[in-house]
């Protein structure tokens, strides 16, 4: 397995990020502190200079491990889920977009949050059935290129919690190309066993983000990151390890106390 860290491409709220602002600078600090790549959060791919952020990463041979999606809700409202049409078209056309930029990098995308947050007087059924006609539109335009889906914890969604949860919306969907993103962070919250639930996905997980229980970097909580990565490297997954971590107590340490931490274990 490697290593990645979160890094925002474009100015964001979302506080689980270790690195915002300059993508060059902060690339070149990550590649220093020995990570095998890095995870881009794109808000908007058109505000995106790619051909710059492939020379930063990928012509160098530093891969870019996904792309984020989550900021196109939390920046501008948009979501599958959205009673509004329009609204939904949005969210699918701006996913559709991160396809083609996951293609020119050779990445996967995120489906998180941009799934929406269903309101007390909508439909929860309506709402999953607009999730997975998005799904099956967004996951048509390349199959070649990976969806990843992350269950978050019900303190920050209401659809697709758990991973049995992902795991039912991949069998109505039935795509080869959508799998899910499990996260140390949010199934130290929902699963009632972490271990079994890595094993319940197996071949499914296409992407695995590092938190420690306090969304601090490894080592900072309670978690067991060696019996984590044991489970993984029992179902065989050999992707990437992705930090999407608080900026406690700043940024440059954060990163460094996460690579110093897994160095240590047995990847």
């Amino acid at each position: 397995m490697k290593l990645s860290i979160v890094v925002s491409t474009q100015p964001a709220k979302f506080a689980a990020l270790a690195f915002k602002g300059n993508l060059e600078q902060n690339t070149k600090l990550i590649k220093s502190l020995g990570y095998d790549g890095i995870e881009l959060t794109v808000r908007d791919p058109r505000l995106l200079d790619i051909p710059k952020v492939k020379a930063l990463t990928i012509d160098q041979g530093f891969p870019v491990s996904a792309i984020g999606t989550g900021q196109a809700y939390g920046e501008e409202g948009i979501s599958f889920s959205d009673p509004d049409p329009s609204i939904r078209r949005q969210a699918i056309d701006r996913i559709k977009s991160q396809v083609d930029l996951a293609s020119e990098l050779n990445s996967l995308v995120i489906i998180g949050l941009i799934r929406g947050i269903v309101e007390d007087d909508n439909d929860p059924e309506q709402a999953d059935q607009w999730i997975i006609e998005a799904l099956d539109e967004c996951a048509s335009v390349n199959p070649t290129v990976r969806l990843a889906i992350e269950p978050c914890n019900r303190y920050e969604a209401n659809t697709i919690n758990t991973v049995d949860q992902g795991l039912s919306l991949l069998k109505k969907l039935g795509k080869d190309n959508v799998g899910l993103l499990l996260d140390s962070f949010h199934m130290n919250i929902e699963e009632p066993d972490i271990y079994q639930s890595i094993k319940n996905a197996d071949q499914q997980i296409f992407h695995f983000h590092i938190a420690d229980s306090n969304r601090w970097y490894p080592g900072a909580g309670h978690l067991d990151f060696q019996k984590i990565v044991n489970q993984l490297n029992s179902v065989n997954y050999n992707g990437f390890l992705s930090a999407e971590i608080l900026p406690f107590p700043d940024g440059k340490t954060s990163a460094k106390k996460t690579i110093e931490y897994m160095s240590k274990l047995k990847l």
